[in-house]
């Protein structure tokens, strides 16, 4: 399933965990695989159903033992190296994670939102990574937060996000050491190279944690994809203002038919050969589709490379980050196409060599194309000792029998 999240009113941890449970996410089922954490005497999970501008929607507080406190102002992050505030760092997180009997997707997604919201502090703070202490209402606070988020679309079978612009709100937000402007230094580090604006509300719209947990798991940020929306949650935040303080969560699927989509284009002419193997197979283990190298003559006819890759919007950013710090390219060109595709699925056929896998093409639910996995006829091939052509004039010389 495909999520969008509309963040016309900013996002929070707490909004997340609304907007889930807004969406039919058992809060007892949330609860039970929170309770992996071995943290459950720290806090109580209170779910309220609100309104905010007359929408109605799903407020979430972590109310946390002992702690008078406002949800999600994480600003108490803090770098003193003193431990006064018995703050938890993020070796100390990790290994809350690490440690739970929760999945090995859950542990490593939220571990990478809790580093990335790590760097982000430390950056701010000038200080290493390590240093920085959640306090300890902070942390109960994050962890329920980003680690309640991941397992929620995971509970929700939620695998792919897709992200609005992020309206980031303005004016000063008050933390442990004082004012801070909106967006706070560790929101508005996070939120480089993300679509952000501010609708004028002078509230603090979009927290550091908000900001963690959607960097991390979308890397597509801009209008609503062509989708298919099955269901809708709206998750509250804090305040009444002048919009609706909500994050709107749309779950269903995105068509994957027709599909704009970017090429990538660098030309090369001073990079060792050896690097392009690394480099390509990178590009694909990042979401490129296709990678393709096309031998060109560049000026004082020099022979050179140019590299071209087919990606989705979504995985763009990465591919560029990619064809910037691997090779040589001082910049690349991206222009939009559009693809088209039939419908895909392997089958495995009996042939007189035993199961063989096919990809079958489908259009208007007819078949259109079948072809034989190139491994299997290779492997074939070799244990035959047959030339490889032979083996696939005998499998289609088969397959044609049957039609």
């Amino acid at each position: 399933m495909d999520a969008y999240f509309e963040m016309f009113s900013g996002i929070s941890g707490n909004m997340v965990l609304g907007a889930l449970i807004d969406l039919g996410l058992d809060p007892k089922s949330l609860e039970s695989e929170l309770n992996k954490l071995g943290l459950e005497n720290e806090y109580e999970i209170k779910i309220e159903k609100v309104s905010r501008s007359h929408i109605g929607g799903t407020y979430v507080d972590v109310h946390l033992h002992n702690h008078e406190h406002e949800h999600d102002h994480n600003h108490d992050h803090d770098h003193d190296h003193d431990h006064e505030h018995h703050g938890r760092n993020l070796e100390d997180i990790n290994k809350i994670i690490e440690t739970s009997e929760l999945s090995r997707t859950i542990k490593e997604k939220s571990k990478a939102i809790f580093l990335n919201l790590a760097k982000a502090e430390a950056k701010v703070h000038r200080t290493e990574i390590n240093e920085i202490h959640f306090h300890e209402v902070g942390a109960v606070d994050a962890i329920v937060d980003i680690v309640g988020s991941v397992t929620g679309l995971e509970l929700l079978g939620i695998d792919r996000i897709y992200a609005s612009s992020i309206n980031t709100g303005q004016g000063y937000v008050m933390a442990a050491h004082g004012k801070l402007p909106v967006p706070a230094p560790a929101t508005m580090e996070l939120l480089k190279n993300v679509p952000t604006y501010s609708s004028g509300t002078e509230k603090e719209l979009t927290t550091p944690t908000g900001a963690a947990i959607i960097t991390t798991l979308s890397a597509y940020f801009g209008p609503k994809p062509l989708m298919r929306v099955e269901k809708v949650g709206y998750g509250a935040g804090t305040y009444e203002i002048d919009i609706p303080n909500l994050l709107r969560i749309n779950v269903g699927n995105v068509e994957q038919g027709s599909k704009k989509m970017k090429v990538v284009e660098t030309n090369i002419d001073d990079m060792n050969p050896q690097f392009y193997e690394y480099i390509m197979e990178k590009l694909f283990e990042n979401g490129a589709l296709d990678v393709y190298f096309t031998p060109i003559q560049m000026k004082k006819n020099r022979p050179a490379t140019k590299i071209s890759v087919i990606v989705d919007v979504e995985n763009l950013f990465k591919v560029n980050e990619i064809l910037l710090q691997e090779t040589t390219t001082l910049g690349v060109r991206i222009f939009d196409i559009e693809r088209e595709i039939v419908d895909r699925k392997i089958e495995e056929i009996d042939t007189q060599f035993g199961k063989v896998k096919v990809k079958v093409g489908i259009l208007d639910g007819k078949t259109v194309n079948i072809a034989p996995e190139y491994e299997e006829c290779k492997k074939i091939a070799k244990e035959k000792g047959l030339p490889i052509k032979t083996v696939y004039q005998m499998f289609y010389a088969e397959f044609e029998r049957r039609v």
